[in-house]
């Protein structure tokens, strides 16, 4: 195996007092990569706010249009766990699948037009389908976002995983994601098994591109000879 693997099996059960907020990106062990490391291990199943679109996502309407329906939602949920079920949790990170007809355009030419996306926020197992309804409602009340209607509240199984942490711009990936795709998976004896999957623990808006941190997943299984 490669020297660069790491592997976990433990529980990825958040561990909280009531009333303690809850930071998912510290007491989720799925939320844990090291920079420089590729490490191997098995994701439960999440539930997600998600919402699809296609695009580059720097120049697609939609992808703004997609954020500004998934938050508001992701609050309501925040404010009424903290109010009805006295367990509070700060809105976790911001995730994407990626993917296209040519997977190499994520290593190549990085022509984001190409692109299919399902932006996601995680939602704790706690949260259920009538709160997900309510708080839909509740945004929906006033002035809507246009793409209110498109997201939806849904599982999602990776099962076992190869993730790593980038640090730097978003365009600055591709060498990093070939050496995952190309050199340890294929190396491993390893074939690709799902959506490229990101986590953005930094918020560009705020944070030089430079030193942007973001989890890079891809979701594995044992190659057929």
């Amino acid at each position: 195996m490669n020297p660069l693997i790491a592997g976990s099996l433990g529980s990825d059960k958040p561990r909280l007092k009531m009333s303690e907020k809850l930071d998912f990106k510290k007491s989720l062990d799925s939320y844990k990569a090291k920079h420089g490391e590729f490490r191997i291990l098995d994701v439960p199943p999440m539930n997600y706010l998600m919402c699809d679109g296609h695009g580059d996502p720097n120049s697609s309407p939609m992808y703004a249009e997609t954020l500004s329906a998934l938050y508001p939602v992701a609050y309501k949920l925040k404010f009424a766990s903290k109010q009805e079920l006295d367990r509070d949790y700060a809105v976790p990170p911001l995730e994407g699948l990626w993917w296209a007809e040519d997977m190499t355009s994520f290593t190549t030419d990085r022509d984001k037009s190409k692109w299919d996306w399902t932006m996601m926020l995680f939602v704790p197992d706690w949260i259920s389908q009538e709160h997900f309804e309510a708080a839909v409602k509740k945004v929906g009340a006033k002035t809507p976002p246009s793409r209110l209607s498109d997201v939806r509240l849904e599982s999602l199984s990776e099962g076992r995983c190869v993730q790593t942490l980038h640090i730097g711009s978003f365009d600055n990936e591709a060498p990093l994601l070939a050496r995952m795709h190309e050199e340890f998976i294929r190396g491993n004896g390893f074939k690709m098994n799902g959506k490229h999957h990101e986590i953005y623990f930094s918020d560009f808006r705020k944070v030089a591109q430079e030193q942007l941190r973001t989890m890079l997943r891809q979701p594995i299984s044992l190659a057929t000879t």
